[in-house]
C-alpha cells in the first residue's frame, strides 16, 4: 500500500469523525472552521463555531455584520486579525460568490495556500495538497527531509478519496504524530525515517528561539461605582477594534490617588507585554471613541482576554465599602 492508501484505511477506522464542520460540502461553514482551526486547537473552536453558526448561518447574514459584532463574538479566541479578515473576506465572498478553487480562495483576506487548499478540497473535492504546522511534522519525519515539502505533499495526493485522505493527514499530526508522538498507532510507522534513524526528537528542526522583547504599557482604569471607561482601539493593530481600558493617562480626570494593581504578564507571536493597571475612581464624564459601562455589561462586549479577565476581578472584589470611597 501506498503513503496515502495506509493513510485513508486508517483514517476510516481511527480518525476523527464527529467534528461540528465534518459531513458538510458547504464552502461557508468549511470556511469558518479552517479560519478558527489556524493556530488553534479544536477542543478551543468547537463552541465558537457553534455559536458563529447560530448567530451567522450564511456568508450574508456574517457580512451583514459590523466588526465590532464579529469581534465580540470571537472575543477570548485569540489572533483576532482572524476575526477582522472573516469579516472583510465575508463581504467580498457576498459580492462574488465563493471562490471555486484553491488558487481563488488564496486570494480572500486570511487565507494562505494551506487554509485554501483545505477549503477546496472539502468543499469541491479539489486535488490540492496541505502543508500545515501538523502535516510538515509527519512528512519531515516519514521520509526523513524537510526539503522541499510543498513539493513531496504535492506528490503524495492521491487520485482518489482526496477528502479522507487531506483529513487523515490532519488527524495524524493532530492526535499520533505530535511533538511525543505514539508511534505504535501510526499506520507508517514501518516505513517512518526518523523512526527508523532515531531521528524523532530531531524532526522537524526546532526553531532557534530568540528571546521575545518585553514591551510595557499602563492601563487607566478609570472607574465610578460599577461602572468601568472602555475605548476601542483602532483598526488594524493588537487588539484592533476591540474595546480596552485606555493606555494613557487623560488629563482631563483629577486623579485620587490611583492604585496599582496586581501586573499582567500576556504574551504575543513576536512579543511579551506586561501591563501595569492603575485603578482611578474619577467622576464619569463622556468622550468620543469611548463608553463608561457597568462591570458586568462591559464583560458582553469585544474584549481581549486580559481586559476580561481584569474586568471579572474587579467584579468579584466589588464591595460596598469599595464604592463609599468616592
Amino acid at each position: 500500500m501506498s503513503f496515502a492508501e495506509k493513510l485513508i484505511a486508517w483514517q476510516r477506522r481511527h480518525g476523527r469523525h464527529g467534528l461540528p464542520w465534518q459531513g458538510t460540502r458547504d464552502p461557508y461553514r468549511i470556511w469558518l472552521s479552517e479560519i478558527m482551526l489556524q493556530q488553534t486547537q479544536v477542543g478551543a473552536v468547537i463552541p465558537y463555531y457553534e455559536r458563529f453558526l447560530e448567530k451567522y448561518q450564511n456568508v450574508d447574514a456574517l457580512a451583514a455584520a459590523s466588526e465590532e459584532e464579529v469581534l465580540q463574538l470571537w472575543s477570548g479566541l485569540g489572533y483576532y486579525a482572524r476575526g477582522r479578515n472573516l469579516h472583510r473576506a465575508a463581504a467580498e465572498i457576498q459580492r462574488n460568490g465563493f471562490p471555486g478553487s484553491a488558487a481563488q480562495i488564496a486570494e480572500l483576506p486570511g487565507v494562505g495556500r494551506s487554509t485554501a487548499a483545505a477549503i477546496a478540497v472539502f468543499a469541491f473535492g479539489e486535488r490540492a495538497a496541505i502543508l500545515d504546522g501538523n502535516v510538515k511534522r509527519v512528512l519531515a519525519r516519514c521520509f526523513g527531509t524537510e526539503e522541499d515539502l510543498w513539493a513531496l505533499a504535492e506528490r503524495l495526493l492521491p487520485r482518489r478519496d482526496i477528502r479522507v485522505y487531506t483529513q487523515a493527514l490532519m488527524d495524524l499530526g493532530a492526535t499520533v504524530c505530535t511533538r511525543n508522538p505514539d508511534c505504535g498507532a501510526c499506520p507508517v510507522r514501518a516505513g517512518c525515517v526518523a523512526r527508523k534513524t532515531g531521528r524523532i526528537g530531531e524532526l522537524p528542526a526546532a526553531r532557534p528561539r530568540e528571546a521575545l522583547p518585553l514591551k510595557k504599557t499602563t492601563w487607566f482604569v478609570y472607574r465610578d461605582r460599577g461602572k468601568v471607561l472602555l475605548e476601542r482601539r483602532p483598526s488594524p493593530g493588537i487588539w484592533g477594534g476591540l474595546w480596552c481600558f485606555p493606555e494613557k493617562a487623560d488629563t482631563t480626570f483629577p486623579l485620587r490617588s490611583p492604585k496599582k494593581l496586581t501586573p499582567i504578564d500576556h504574551g504575543f507571536t513576536h512579543f511579551r507585554l506586561r501591563i501595569q493597571p492603575l485603578l482611578c475612581y474619577v467622576k464619569p464624564r463622556e468622550s468620543p471613541g469611548r463608553l463608561w459601562l457597568d462591570i458586568g455589561d462591559a464583560q458582553g462586549a469585544a474584549l481581549p482576554t486580559p481586559v476580561k479577565n481584569l474586568l471579572q476581578d474587579l467584579q468579584r472584589t466589588a464591595t460596598p465599602g469599595a464604592r463609599r470611597r468616592r
